[in-house]
């Protein structure tokens, strides 16, 4: 039988920044979610040295996709190496490595090149990646070419609640998104599908218009990760995470939003005298908000069942 086909591509783009902003931005794997278009989740498995072992998920050809990818970082060559120890369904195998070039006049030379082997033989280029790819590359020039006021358009949310009561109960109320709308503030609607088991896609219809995401649901870790698909006004990307921690004396729930802010819509939601600090407290002020009366509904949810189960008080909850 013969060997599999060795396949090559080779992917280069000029980007108008520093070759150190464009080499941060390829390391910095766990914010791709956040910055970069096909990309849903990003999980480090193991961190050792230059070495990194990370759980990858993407959309690819309308479908959620995921390997491990084992990395090698050397930030002196603006140097990435990778190669995948479990493929996706796509490929038998992948290999490959980033190189990010300063040139004279200032910009940085950014190459992908890639060897892998198709699966069954058969090569299908938007499905082994290609399309992702050009859409990772062009967010990323997007992205490092604002480098000087990329710290201001990122905003992050926090919030933790304490709950007295299972944890099982305030994951199912963040899991169970089509039961929001007349519960939570402001969600006039919800279209939830999950077609793979811990895979949703979620339609949202709210204050601030419509909008779409895909959720990871992990019920054993008690986490829920979402990236935003189709932003609302003024964002240009979104990610985050709701995490379900018990411990003898109760639960923590933890939620964290990232937003990247679309700098473009500013004038036209705020008006023409805002900036982006305005920009900034507004979005702020929005996602915290609607994080903190979920995160509160799911308390509220738990701690009423248990009241209902037992009626002297939560403590006998346990």
């Amino acid at each position: 039988m013969p060997a599999p086909a060795l396949h090559r591509t080779s992917h280069r783009i000029e980007v108008a920044a520093p070759a150190g902003v464009v080499y941060g931005l390829i390391a910095d794997a766990e914010r791709w979610p956040l910055f970069f278009a096909p990309n849903v989740y990003v999980e480090l498995l193991d961190l050792e040295g230059p070495g990194q072992r990370l759980r990858m998920w993407a959309r690819a050809g309308g479908r959620i996709t995921s390997w491990i990818t084992r990395r090698t970082l050397d930030p002196a060559a603006r140097r990435i190496t990778f190669r995948q120890e479990v493929t996706s369904a796509a490929v038998d195998s992948m290999r490959g490595v980033w190189n990010v070039e300063q040139r004279a006049h200032g910009s940085a030379l950014l190459t992908l090149e890639r060897q892998f082997t198709a699966a069954h033989g058969h090569l299908a280029p938007d499905r082994i990646g290609d399309a992702n790819i050009r859409a990772h590359l062009a967010n990323l020039k997007s992205l490092a070419e604002r480098w000087a006021v990329l710290d201001e358009l990122v905003v992050t949310v926090e919030d933790t609640v304490r709950v007295q009561g299972p944890s099982e109960l305030v994951y199912g109320f963040l899991y169970r998104a089509a039961a929001w709308p007349g519960t939570v503030p402001g969600v006039t609607g919800v279209r939830l599908a999950e077609d793979v088991p811990g895979i949703q896609t979620l339609h949202t219809q709210d204050g601030a218009g419509d909008s779409a995401a895909v959720r990871l649901c992990f019920p054993h870790g008690g986490l829920i990760v979402y990236k935003v698909t189709q932003p609302p006004e003024l964002v240009s990307g979104q990610a985050g995470e709701w995490s379900v921690e018990p411990d003898p004396a109760g639960v923590t729930v933890r939620a964290r939003h990232q937003v990247v802010l679309n700098e473009h819509d500013v004038a036209r939601v705020l008006g023409a005298d805002a900036g982006l600090a305005d920009a900034r407290r507004h979005v702020r002020e929005r996602v915290g908000r609607h994080s903190a009366a979920l995160l509160d509904l799911a308390r509220r949810h738990a701690e009423d069942a248990v009241r209902a189960l037992t009626p002297s008080g939560l403590p006998g909850w346990s």
